[in-house]
C-alpha cells in the first residue's frame, strides 16, 4: 500500500501583543522570545522526521520560524500569500475590546455567522477557504508519500484540520491551536481521504 502524504501542520509561534486578544489578520507583527523559543521546541520535536518540502505564509512570524526548523533538513521554504491569515478588514491590528466597544451591532453579527460575514474590507471563512484549500490540495498532489512542513496560522490551521475530517466551517472555534502548536494530517494516496493523528500538540 502506499505511503501517505504527512503533513506537519504548525502554528506560528507567539507574537508581539499577545497579552490582549486582538485580530492581527494580515498585519506583520513580531514574534516574542517566547515565539523563537517555541520554534527552537518544535526544531528539535522535528529533527529525526524525514521531511522533504515546507511551505509557509510569507508573514514574517510564520517565515522566520519555517526558516528556523528547515535549517536541519537543508529545505528553503516555499512562501505562499495564499496561507496568510484571515483578513479582518477594518478591524486588523485592534482588540477585541475596542472592536466591541466601536462596532458592538457588527461584532454580534459576525458571532452569529462566522462562515458567511464579513467584516468591511476583509474576508469570510469562505473567501479564506477558496483561498487556503486548493494551494493544499495542490501541495498533498505534488508530494505524494512525504512529509511536509506547513507553517501558517490559527485560523488557517483550523479550516485545513476542518476539511481533513470533513466538518463545517461553522465548528473554526471548535479546534484550538496555540501559539507554537503541531497537527498532524495524513492524507492517503490521492487525497481525497485524510485521518488528523494529533491536534494542537
Amino acid at each position: 500500500m502506499s505511503k501517505p502524504t504527512r503533513i506537519y501542520l504548525v502554528r506560528h509561534g507567539q507574537v508581539a501583543g499577545f497579552e490582549e486578544r486582538r485580530y492581527n489578520g494580515q498585519t506583520d507583527v513580531p514574534l516574542t522570545e517566547q515565539g523563537i523559543k517555541q520554534y527552537h521546541a518544535l526544531k528539535e520535536r522535528l529533527q529525526d522526521k524525514q521531511i522533504s518540502a515546507c511551505y509557509s505564509s510569507d508573514l514574517s512570524r510564520c517565515r522566520i520560524g519555517a526558516e528556523l526548523v528547515c535549517q536541519q533538513f537543508g529545505i528553503v521554504p516555499k512562501l505562499h500569500s495564499e496561507l496568510r491569515e484571515l483578513s479582518v478588514g477594518i478591524w486588523e491590528g485592534l482588540g477585541w475590546k475596542e472592536i466591541q466597544e466601536r462596532w458592538p451591532a457588527q461584532w454580534q453579527a459576525r458571532l452569529q455567522d462566522l462562515v458567511n460575514y464579513r467584516v468591511k474590507d476583509g474576508e469570510n471563512l469562505l473567501d479564506l477557504e477558496k483561498r487556503v484549500m486548493p494551494l493544499v490540495r495542490s501541495i498533498v498532489q505534488q508530494h505524494q508519500g512525504e512529509e511536509l512542513l506547513l507553517v501558517a496560522h490559527g485560523g488557517v490551521n483550523r479550516l485545513i484540520l476542518l476539511s481533513a475530517i470533513g466538518a463545517p466551517l461553522s465548528c473554526m472555534f471548535n479546534l484550538e491551536q496555540d501559539f507554537g502548536c503541531l497537527n498532524i494530517i495524513d492524507y492517503l494516496p490521492g487525497g481525497s481521504r485524510a485521518t488528523v493523528r494529533l491536534v494542537n500538540g
